[in-house]
């Protein structure tokens, strides 16, 4: 077992623990809330584990923040504009192999972020995950099979889909090739 630890889960296992101390929850009631266990909540809060997709998107939707919230709450130096690929938080679901490459910084007053879905992938998020926000999703290589709650949208390169009312939504490549999409994504409603 590697003893190496990935800041970024630390910095996530930090924000979600902040989070849930600033609404002076328990592990019980954000466990309530997310539908998360409390042991794997804790276990992120420590840094031992890396959540999954599917659980960073419950974690969101408990604490009505976005997933870009929990991966990149630290803002850039003062007057700092320019924001480098390789300094741009990359975060890897465990489960699935999506890596999510944080575009704009946390002051921008959009998010916006490159994700890569290898081949065959799915990622759900529930849609309290997309409450309070307003999304548009562009394909920018290969294909994507976007679920909108009952709704099916089937995405090539420079397709975009602007969600509607929150729903629950699945992410799914299923070619044989990655898919690389954007996300931008503006608050509509203040928590």
């Amino acid at each position: 077992m590697s003893n190496i630890v990935d800041p970024l889960v630390e910095r996530i296992g930090a924000r979600i623990r902040e989070e849930r101390d600033r609404r002076r929850w328990t592990l019980a009631e954000l466990a309530d809330e997310s539908g998360v266990s409390r042991a794997m909540i804790h276990r992120i809060e420590r840094g031992e584990s890396s959540p999954s997709a599917v659980i960073l998107g419950k974690l969101s939707a408990a604490f009505r923040l976005s997933v870009a919230t929990l991966i990149d709450p630290e803002p850039e130096p003062a007057g700092e504009r320019v924001r480098r690929a390789e300094a741009a938080p990359r975060w890897h679901d465990p489960e699935t192999g999506y890596v999510r490459r944080q575009v704009s910084g946390p002051d921008f007053p959009a998010e916006v972020a490159e994700i890569r879905l290898p081949a065959g992938a799915e990622v759900p998020y529930p849609a309290a995950a997309f409450a309070f926000h307003r999304q548009v999703i562009w394909v920018i290589e290969g294909h994507l099979t976007f679920h909108e709650g009952d709704t099916v949208h089937e995405l090539d390169p420079g397709d975009t889909v602007e969600l509607g009312p929150p729903a629950a939504c699945v992410f799914a490549n299923t070619t044989d090739t990655d898919c690389r999409y954007a996300v931008v994504l503006v608050r509509a409603e203040a928590p």
